[in-house]
């Protein structure tokens, strides 16, 4: 009997830490490279931002993607979801291992980057040199609101172009000053509130037009209209133009005037695209200025690195 109890023992023993090794068993680690590929394009949601510090290519792009170590970004919001079959254009290169990530970018340079998962779809790049963090949500391009970014940016889209020239506009409005503004100019840089507009000819080059004058204007939202957005230039001691304004497609938009009753079209002249410039080299100043600008307080970064810089 004492022999059975014995071998009962033993068998039940092993049965018992067969079964328990088996729960700490771990699935592989995908590596960063296959963490990165997971999702066609990586949203940078650009207010979840922690730290006080700034990597140039980030604050520029809405979206970027990792294809075959070629960096790709969407930093226009014209074109948005057609240009380079909805990635964007080639704005460098990239190398990825034991979960960092290095980025050779084509006007930036160079930055090395921590990456952490925080989620399935949203991971952290931390740059330990600036002690910032930005914040990467990933999409496929089938299930990318590209509407919501681009309606959520319209600022930014009226910036895409050196200058709005005056297409159309509308017979039954009433006459009024701004009949003579043949065009609007919305820069890039500093506090995205900076517009001028001209009254020269029709036609003109978009380059060598005169400004008239300079002053600021504001982009607001429309309740329960998400398409709808209002335009106000401030013509300072001539007072304010209000219009509703309702894009018609990536190079026109149509500004509604509800105190004269005037529907003018406006299309867009010289596109910029912010991006690297022929042999990789940057010929426009308004590529470096353009960035997206944060809509909440930033704090503090509690992230450490894990590696000796």
């Amino acid at each position: 009997m004492k022999a059975i109890k014995l071998l009962l023992v033993v068998v039940f023993s092993t049965a018992l830490f067969t079964s328990c090794e088996a729960v700490y068993v771990e699935e592989p680690r995908v590596s960063l490279n296959q963490l990165l590929g997971s999702y066609e394009l990586w949203y940078v949601d650009i207010n979840a931002t922690i730290g006080y510090g700034e990597t140039p290519w980030l604050q520029k792009a809405f979206t970027v993607s990792f294809v075959n170590r070629l960096l790709y970004a969407n930093n226009n919001i014209a074109g948005i979801g057609e240009t380079g079959n909805g990635f964007g254009v080639d704005v460098g290169v990239y190398d990825a291992y034991d979960m960092v990530l290095d980025v050779d970018h084509d006007v930036d340079g160079f930055s090395t980057f921590e990456v952490y998962q925080i989620s399935s779809n949203r991971i952290e790049l931390y740059n330990p040199y600036n002690d910032t963090s930005y914040f990467l949500d990933g999409y496929q391009r089938s299930n990318f609101d590209y509407d919501m970014v681009f309606y959520d940016n319209i600022h930014y889209f009226l910036q895409d172009y050196t200058a709005w020239e005056k297409i159309y506009t509308s017979a039954a409005g009433q006459v009024n000053p701004f009949d003579d503004e043949n065009y609007l100019q919305f820069i890039a840089g500093g506090n995205d509130t900076t517009f001028r507009s001209s009254q020269d000819q029709v036609g003109s080059n978009p380059s060598y037009i005169q400004w008239d004058y300079i002053g600021d204007y504001g982009v607001r939202d429309v309740p329960n209209n998400f398409y709808l957005k209002t335009l106000t230039l401030d013509y300072d001691i001539y007072g304010n133009e209000y219009f509703e304004l309702s894009v018609i497609d990536d190079e026109t938009i149509a500004l509604f005037q509800p105190s004269s009753g005037t529907t003018y079209e406006f299309a867009g002249r010289g596109y910029i695209q912010y991006v690297k410039a022929a042999n990789g080299k940057d010929d426009t100043k308004e590529l470096i200025e353009k960035k997206r600008k944060f809509k909440k307080e930033r704090k503090e970064n509690p992230r450490q690195s894990s590696r000796r810089i």
